[in-house]
């Protein structure tokens, strides 16, 4: 092993309403606030936690669902045991469904337009 992943870094042109997005979503608590510039702010990364990240991206093109022009850039995949409730709640917060789902995933979109999808397991 050559090191360990830190952080999941997300571009996006709002940090602080992403990151209000996310952490709603998992439950992430805020662990570094950018302070008034809103420049970086980071999620979770205590013992056990992923951290997400997020850096401000002024101009940002956001991917387009399944535009191979505006590529997704990157995906989260989110378990939940109860798919109909999740969505209900990721709707409220935001998140828009995109075309496409298999067995076991629906895929959508946060506020920004970064695709991510929830799973389950039947």
């Amino acid at each position: 092993m050559i090191g360990q992943l830190r952080s999941v870094v997300i571009d996006c042109p709002d940090t602080r309403a992403l990151a209000n997005f996310y952490a709603e979503l998992l439950g992430l608590p805020l662990t570094y606030d950018g302070g008034d510039d809103d420049e970086w702010i980071v999620l979770g990364g205590g013992p056990g936690q992923p951290r997400l990240a997020f850096q401000r991206a002024r101009g940002l093109r956001e991917p387009h669902w399944p535009d191979p022009d505006r590529p997704q850039q990157f995906h989260l995949d989110v378990t939940v045991e109860d798919i109909e409730e999740a969505e209900a709640k990721v709707l409220k917060i935001g998140a828009t469904r995109l075309p496409g789902e298999g067995e076991g995933f629906r895929v959508y979109a946060d506020p920004v337009g970064h695709p991510f999808c929830l799973c389950w397991d039947d």
